[in-house]
């Protein structure tokens, strides 16, 4: 056993989380030492070998502005929604960028994370090249590993007997679509993956069905040109969760979904909760147009199987040559003693930790990237790794014990209910945390885009730590790319709801900066 540097920081995972963790601490004067089982960087966006869950044809659901970290853009005619291989490019580029190749280990699989029998830091056990086996302790670890690489299958009587001939699989395990081509497809579940792979499978030519628990709300991908994330996540609707009664913030974001991408029953699929947040919300450019044209028929969830014959819970049945479930995944943490999996109380979905990231019993212990979020990763996972690297360079203070275990107890409170984190509130949420939340008041001409506009990297380099000479310049252009947000001007419903939010925060500053703007004619 050997001990590291003192400034050493060992990062457990390769992927966006684990290199912009990477990044952020190297800024502040530690030196990172990222473990990387596979053999090149990139986590998920690797694509290669088994510990990537992409497909040849995936691209991103989130657009280009939002799959980005907030120092490095896409190079010039990268797609909206770039392919998977674009994003593999992307992160490699930003580490070569800051870099970080010298820091980082790839083929070396951790094996285990303990606390220093000193107790003094941790041990990390790691197997490089699937046989030298050394254990070092370090004094701060980031587990970055992520949650999208354990597929979770729900259980179905008869599953382990279906007969079909091309089997069953997870959507982590969808590597040739072409196989499935005229074949009958059972996809199950109701997220993105079992939406997207629907899709891709019914444009292939496969006789597709799609069979889910809950329908939930399908919002399209482009929302008359706009990319759906530059609408739906955005700095208001983080404010207004905060300041109006939760039925208030739930219709109004179901009004922008029926108004912008219809509702499903509309189509043919299944009518939905009314509640937009108990039915959940998905993401998907062809799915319910399929469903309209009959090339993806709905189905209730699955009761049995039979050989090949799949029963339904409404009692119907059909034969079918493959499943594939898009069900999601569990969390894999397969390396923490059984200390560290007590004292965090890990579950399928669920770590006890403040603010997804500490726990007051686990000093220098930080997990990055864990939480359970939809909507665009790469803003988030760069606020988080910031909020880690200043708050162990002492930049902005460590939470108190007393703050990390009421955060941790209104975490428990809502372990029974459902887990999902929007974009919009984890990122509002760790800004704030690295003193990096805009000032509102302060930037008057960047008002609307700040507001309404795409919660884009960019404008959380406008103060605080680490600001950027040209990031109001980046923020403006943002939130004016696809055009959504193309002048200063706000509208009389933008004035309207700015004005409801400032009342209901009691902001007087907000409500005269409104009156301000609002003076001259409004577009």
């Amino acid at each position: 056993m050997t001990t590291a540097a003192s400034n050493q920081v060992a990062i457990i995972g390769g992927g966006p989380a684990g290199i912009v963790a990477a990044r952020w601490l190297k800024a502040q004067g530690f030196e990172p030492v990222l473990f990387e089982q596979s053999e090149a960087l990139g986590g998920q966006w690797n694509g290669a070998g088994a510990h990537s869950g992409v497909w040849p044809a995936m691209r991103t659901n989130t657009s280009r502005v939002m799959t980005a970290f907030s120092d490095l853009e896409y190079p010039e005619g990268t797609s909206v929604y770039p392919t998977n291989q674009e994003v593999r490019a992307y992160v490699q580029r930003y580490a070569d960028t800051f870099d970080l190749a010298s820091h980082i280990r790839v083929r070396s699989r951790v094996e285990r994370l303990a606390a220093a029998p000193d107790g003094k830091g941790w041990s990390l056990t790691v197997r490089t090249d699937g046989h030298t086996v050394n254990t070092t302790v370090f004094s701060k670890v980031v587990v970055a590993n992520g949650r999208h690489h354990q597929p979770q299958t729900p259980a179905v009587d008869g599953l382990d007997r279906f007969t079909g001939a091309l089997g069953v699989t997870h959507s982590f395990g969808y590597k040739d679509p072409d196989r499935f081509r005229g074949a009958r497809v059972l996809v199950c579940g109701c997220s993105i993956s079992a939406l997207e792979i629907a899709s891709d499978l019914a444009m292939l030519g496969a006789h597709v069905v799609c069979a889910n628990r809950r329908q939930r709300y399908v919002l399209q991908k482009l929302l008359a040109g706009v990319p759906a994330d530059h609408r739906a996540f955005t700095r208001f609707a983080a404010l207004a969760g905060e300041a109006f009664p939760p039925a208030a913030t739930a219709g109004g974001f179901k009004e922008l979904i029926v108004r912008t991408s219809g509702s499903p029953e509309q189509f043919g699929a299944p009518k939905p909760a009314d509640n937009v947040f108990e039915a959940g919300i998905t993401l998907s450019q062809h799915y319910l147009p399929l469903v309209a044209e009959g090339r993806i028929t709905c189905k209730p969830w699955l009761k049995d199987i039979h050989g090949q014959t799949v029963r339904f819970s409404d009692g119907s049945q059909d034969d079918f040559d493959a499943i594939v479930f898009g069900t999601g995944f569990t969390l894999d943490l397969p390396f923490l003693s059984d200390d560290i999996r007590r004292t965090l109380d890990v579950a399928d979905h669920c770590l006890d930790l403040h603010a997804f990231t500490f726990h007051p019993d686990l000093p220098g212990l930080a997990v990055q990237g864990a939480i359970d979020q939809v909507g665009p990763f790469f803003p988030v996972a760069e606020l988080s790794a910031r909020w880690i690297a200043y708050v162990w360079s002492g930049v902005r203070p460590m939470p108190s014990r007393e703050e990390m275990l009421a955060g941790i107890a209104a975490y428990r409170a809502r372990r029974g209910g459902p887990q999902t984190v929007p974009m919009h509130v984890a990122a509002v949420m760790f800004a704030r945390l690295a003193g990096v939340e805009p000032d509102l008041t302060q930037w008057p001409d960047l008002l609307r885009a700040l507001m309404f506009g795409p919660l884009a990297p960019a404008g959380f380099r406008l103060e605080g730590p680490d600001a950027l000479p040209d990031a109001p310049q980046r923020m403006a252009a943002a939130a004016a790319a696809f055009g959504a947000i193309p002048s200063t001007t706000l509208t009389p419903m933008e004035a309207g709801q700015l004005q409801a939010l400032a009342q209901a925060r009691q902001d007087e500053k907000l409500r005269g900066l409104v009156s301000q703007l609002t003076g001259a004619a409004t577009t």
